[in-house]
């Protein structure tokens, strides 16, 4: 299914790329939007000194505003926020709070799961555009889900989100402020059963990470940088998906950053991922996965090959026999996703038999292979059933 405004049209991404001739992607909507406002996150550390200082503030306010925001997961949308800068003469406090610290996003519906243990978030930003995070508790370890864009310009048939197009980019600070709330989450308690700290990020809310490059890496480095820069995270605990953009993948490489790289792949043939992730007819599977195996020599990191179960589409078994093929003796892992369809779709999840027998097929070809544990089936948890249900209602 092609989304309204595909077509054979240049359009340059943020990886500084050229992406002419590649169909079936759609540009962002023309309507002219305000700026995002300029927040404490899109900057590093030493123009936050330099904005403070045109505000005519001391540089040393930066560090103060930083360790706000990132230590004391300062939330800039609650009562009198800038009255909790403390440390901050109270003259200052609300000049430097509405220059650096603006709110960027308003929960529109927020929705809970497995007991308490998943929250699901629906934000409105500041222009109306629409993105979901899920932060996810476990015993051991607490993961959210952000996006890096409004909407998706991939056409992925499949996908809640790619049916509804690309909207826009979401900035650095749009992109971190997800975080930060799962953080604030966390922290308080929120997640039933899991540690009160974040631990983990992965990239695979709504949007194509990688055709949103620069202000993606620039929001890994925010996340991982050691506070009061950033948030402290590891690299080793952030996943950057993809379905295969192999400029961005191999610029990505140069960053010498050590994320887990996830590629959609979805199906081991051409033929088939053509259809299922339209980017393919730009570069092909082998293409993809070269640059994966660049990523993964470079980076000593296991690439993690992701692979939605679609009935009777790409779960037959000589499809996990040629995945296995494909994999065999690779740095790479399987992590199988049980499709969570959406309301209207004629796409829909592999029977438990037909699952369990393409993960048996994968580990007799020596491919570690896990599925994915469900969340938030109750909650529409496909990315992009939220923003739907908004924009329909």
């Amino acid at each position: 299914m092609q989304p309204a405004g595909a077509g054979n049209r240049a359009w340059t991404w943020d990886t500084g790329q050229d992406m002419t001739a590649l169909p079936l992607i759609t540009e962002p909507t023309t309507r002219r939007r305000p700026p995002t406002p300029r927040h404490l996150a899109d900057l590093d550390m030493a123009a936050r000194r330099e904005a403070v200082v045109a505000l005519g503030e001391p540089a040393f306010r930066a560090n103060q505003l930083s360790q706000h925001y990132f230590g004391r997961l300062l939330d800039p949308a609650a009562d009198d926020a800038a009255g909790a800068l403390t440390d901050i003469p109270a003259a200052s406090r609300g000049r430097l709070a509405e220059a650096l610290l603006p709110v960027l996003a308003t929960p529109v519906r927020q929705q809970a799961a497995d007991d308490g243990a998943t929250h699901k978030t629906l934000w409105r930003l500041h222009d109306g555009a629409l993105v979901e995070s899920v932060a996810m508790g476990y015993p051991d370890r607490v993961t959210v889900c952000v996006s890096s864009q409004a909407g998706c310009g991939m056409g992925c048939p499949f996908c809640a989100t790619g049916q509804g197009g690309l909207t826009r980019n979401l900035s650095t600070g749009e992109i971190v402020e997800q975080v930060v709330a799962a953080a604030r989450l966390a922290a308080a308690g929120g997640l039933t059963g899991a540690p009160h700290r974040l631990s983990r990020v992965v990239f695979m809310g709504m949007g194509e990470p990688l055709a949103n490059y620069a202000r993606l890496v620039a929001a890994v480095r925010r996340i991982t940088e050691p506070s009061p820069t950033g948030l402290g995270l590891s690299q080793r605990h952030v996943t950057v998906s993809t379905v295969g953009l192999v400029p961005a993948i191999r610029r990505l490489i140069e960053e010498e950053m050590n994320v887990t790289l996830a590629v959609s792949l979805h199906a081991p043939d051409d033929e088939l991922r053509d259809e299922l992730v339209p980017v393919n007819t730009r570069w092909k599977v082998a293409e993809v996965l070269d640059a994966a195996w660049d990523y993964a020599s470079r980076t000593g990191r296991r690439v993690s090959i992701e692979y939605a179960m679609i009935r009777d589409v790409n779960d037959q078994p000589w499809r996990a026999d040629l995945l296995g093929r494909l994999l065999s003796d690779r740095l790479a892992h399987v992590n199988l996703i049980p499709l969570n369809p959406t309301p209207g779709s004629r796409w829909d999840a592999s029977p438990k038999p037909v699952e369990r027998e393409f993960v048996r097929r994968l580990r007799a070809a020596g491919v570690p292979t896990t599925v994915r544990d469900t969340r938030g089936r109750e909650i529409d948890g496909a990315c992009g059933q939220l923003a739907a249900a908004e924009v329909g209602e």
